[in-house]
């Protein structure tokens, strides 16, 4: 395989697109005073807020329809139990339902415990999504948590928000949502790919890779993060070797074919962006030699798993680094998420739902009523430009004195914009060790607004 030169290296540092964006140690914590990120880490520029924005300028928030609650806060979640997202499953139903609990241990909404009413999203290939919206809005749900994946959302979000009904995801990053047409009642707590996209090229380019080989999923999700990582890619001063991205059905029996076209790219570095199929390509990486060991792999929220029980040789992706949405989790709320769910192996999307959870029951409060309508009308307002305040207990307390609050939530600040969008967001930086399970190497942060 070809590698840069060292004059090309430098070319591709100095070239980075820039996002607005600081680094953050691997404690998680702000540094005060943080100084930009150094020479060879991911960087960012004063123009992210303005580049963020494009696609939605001509946007216009659409105003929630007048609807009455009927006194009782109905939450259901469309989460992944099944299908090529269920790795995600356990963590988002663990902070979906530690936040219902903490509330109801609170005192509930209106004196009265949240109900809440679980269901499986499936995946595109599926109408479980579907099936389940339906048995949750005969259940009257005023709210509802999902879906995680970007593909599946687009099957739903117009029969959730047709029937008045909130909907919240914790894991939607297809940069497609912040124009959608939803009444005002579609809001997602992680951050859209406009910003993942660039924090992985500049990754990519940071580490001196400018013939960068990609091959993502065909779906909204894979081809809108594709289209953003390759921007940025370019932006540095790279390229997507054979002026494409490589796109795959998840459904293809194997996957030989799509990585010979990207071994006779001879790429430097390869960022593959999919689901579980992922355990199906690396072997063939490994196998056609372009696997990490040959060429550096990069993978994104989407596959960032936890390999270490499945069938990958020790050390296969050893050096192998990828992209996840959101701040870290702190232990002590790891340790209330395992009081929850004592099986998890994994945290990635909890901090998101929780967050979900804990704002819908304070903007019904801010409210003054559960329905659908008055949730969103309220969530923009309880989620910034006010006293800052974290957990439920706090926030309610501020709301009740009579104060407007700026709710500060476990993934992070969670400002929604009018159009349902965070404003800012973390990206964390990760690393395979030699059990193929990964770590953090250290936080991004930027503004989207």
């Amino acid at each position: 395989m070809k590698r840069t030169t060292l004059a090309r290296r430098s070319v591709a540092v100095a070239g980075i697109a820039a996002l607005a964006l600081t680094g953050c140690g691997d404690d998680g914590g702000t540094d005060d005073g943080a100084a930009p990120a150094a020479s060879g880490e991911p960087s960012a520029s004063s123009s992210s807020s303005d580049d963020a924005a494009a696609g939605s300028e001509d946007c216009e928030p659409e105003t929630p329809p007048d609807a009455e609650g009927d006194g009782v806060l109905t939450i259901g979640s469309v989460l992944p139990q099944t299908g090529n997202l269920a790795f995600l499953g356990p963590p988002e139903f663990a902070g979906v339902e530690l936040a219902v609990q903490e509330i109801n241990e609170a005192g509930g909404y209106n004196g009265q415990d949240v109900a809440y009413v679980e269901g499986d999203s499936g995946d595109t290939n599926t109408d479980i999504a579907s099936s389940t919206v339906q048995r949750l809005l005969s259940a009257n749900v005023d709210s509802i948590i999902g879906a995680a994946s970007s593909g599946v959302s687009f099957t739903i979000i117009d029969a959730i928000t047709g029937a008045g009904v909130v909907q919240i995801s914790p894991a939607n990053t297809a940069p497609d949502f912040t124009c959608a047409s939803d009444s005002g009642l579609y809001f997602r707590t992680a951050p859209s790919d406009v910003l993942q996209g660039r924090v992985m090229g500049d990754l990519v380019i940071g580490d001196g890779y400018l013939d960068v080989g990609m091959m993502a999923i065909d779906d909204p999700y894979g081809t809108g993060l594709a289209a953003n990582v390759q921007e940025a890619v370019e932006a540095g001063g790279g390229s997507i070797a054979g002026g494409d991205p490589i796109i795959y059905n998840p459904q293809a029996p194997n996957y030989s074919a799509e990585v010979a076209q990207l071994a006779e790219t001879n790429p430097e570095a390869i960022v593959l962006i999919g689901f579980d199929e992922s355990l199906r390509v690396i072997p063939e990486l490994i196998s056609q030699g372009i696997g990490p060991s040959e060429v550096p792999l990069y993978l994104v929220d989407g596959n960032l798993a936890n390999y270490s029980d499945d069938g990958l040789e020790p050390g296969a992706l050893v050096g192998t680094k990828g992209t996840l949405p959101g701040a870290a989790s702190t232990g002590d709320f790891q340790e209330r998420l395992l009081a929850v769910d004592p099986s998890l192996a994994d945290f990635s999307y909890a901090p998101e739902s929780y967050d979900a959870v804990i704002m819908t029951a304070l903007a019904a409060i801010a409210a003054g009523d559960d329905s659908g309508a008055s949730i969103a009308s309220q969530l923009p307002a309880v989620s910034r430009e006010g006293t800052e305040c974290s957990g439920f207990v706090e926030c309610r307390d501020l709301l009740e004195a009579g104060e407007d609050i700026d709710y500060q939530g476990v993934s992070g600040p969670v400002e929604f914009s009018d159009l349902g969008d965070p404003t800012e967001a973390t990206i964390g930086i990760y690393s395979y060790v030699e059990d193929n399970s990964y770590v953090n190497d250290s936080y991004v942060e930027g503004s989207l607004d």
